[in-house]
């Protein structure tokens, strides 16, 4: 991030040093209570969000392991009683104890869905994945994908949406969601959203992605495709601190006069809140009439 940062700065000038990009970069990331996401949700106005926990450990360098990602998640829910709905990661490459370990994380805390990152180097319909998804199946749990571009060390390919096809047709119970397709890639994710019953679209990191310095008017015009039961919304935080912040993004999609400009009422309560709900496991869904306003995070 901080070296795309660098490049499209230094090309209009002398850009910043890259270390100050890349420590500012990090200090934004220093939440991991998640005192400082919870305080910016409040002044957005968002009454819960998800909380996506990817697998990244057999690529990166990570110093704690999947199991103890999940035990501090789930203190994080414990320290703020719900305002927040956890997907955990896999890795299909784990073997038979990676599974166990997922299902261990399930029974153990409930969370609510898997989070998948095939730019770590495999597909989301590789049938070693097939039994996480039996899982998710029999569990009710949907399943959060990323594509689109993602770290220049990552595999692109992988991350591209018609991956999903063949996992999205053997599994017609299992919901799964495409992390940022509807900023990337948007011509085929939302023909799969609009032909696969179980194929969604997420809007993350809608206010900090660079090629839509204009989002407000891209926004328009894909809630304006015809698929709008099929879109939620998301701000992949804290990227989004890159762009002032959650609650001016927030408020520009809610207040401001461009994102929901011919959008109907109805229309715009599937985008915020009622999508996500629905592919939710029953068991974490809130009672009808509960607060609006809920968001994948980062």
């Amino acid at each position: 991030m901080a070296g795309n940062v660098h490049a499209r700065l230094s090309a209009h000038g002398a850009g910043p040093d890259p270390g100050r990009l890349t420590d500012g970069y990090a200090a934004q990331h220093d939440d991991h209570l998640a005192d400082g996401l919870v305080a910016e949700m409040d002044r957005a106005g968002v009454a819960r969000a998800v909380l996506m926990v990817p697998d990244f450990g057999l690529r990166m360098d990570c110093p704690l392991p999947m199991a103890e990602m999940a035990r501090l998640h789930h203190e994080i829910r414990l320290r703020h009683p719900g305002r927040f709905w956890v997907y955990i990661g896999a890795d299909p490459r784990r073997g038979p104890e990676g599974l166990a370990e997922f299902e261990r994380s399930l029974d153990a805390y409930g969370f609510d869905g898997l989070k998948l990152y095939p730019p770590c180097g495999y597909s989301p319909s590789d049938r070693a994945l097939y039994p996480y998804y039996e899982v998710c199946a029999a569990r009710e749990l949907p399943v959060f994908v990323h594509t689109g571009p993602t770290a220049r060390s990552l595999d692109y390919d992988p991350a591209h949406p018609l991956r999903i096809d063949a996992a999205a047709r053997d599994f017609p119970s299992v919901d799964f969601v495409l992390g940022h397709a509807g900023l990337t890639h948007v011509e085929t994710a939302g023909y799969l959203a609009a032909h696969r019953p179980n194929v969604y679209l997420d809007i993350g990191g809608f206010a900090s992605t660079p090629t839509l310095p204009r989002w407000p008017e891209h926004l328009n015009r894909l809630f304006r495709l015809g698929v709008n039961h099929k879109i939620i919304f998301g701000t992949d935080w804290p990227l989004n601190r890159l762009a002032d912040g959650l609650r001016r993004s927030v408020a520009e999609v809610v207040e401001g006069p461009t994102v929901f400009a011919g959008v109907g009422r109805r229309d715009r309560e599937l985008l915020l809140h009622e999508n996500l709900l629905r592919v939710l496991a029953p068991a974490s869904r809130p009672a009808a009439g509960a607060g609006a306003g809920a968001g994948s995070g980062g």
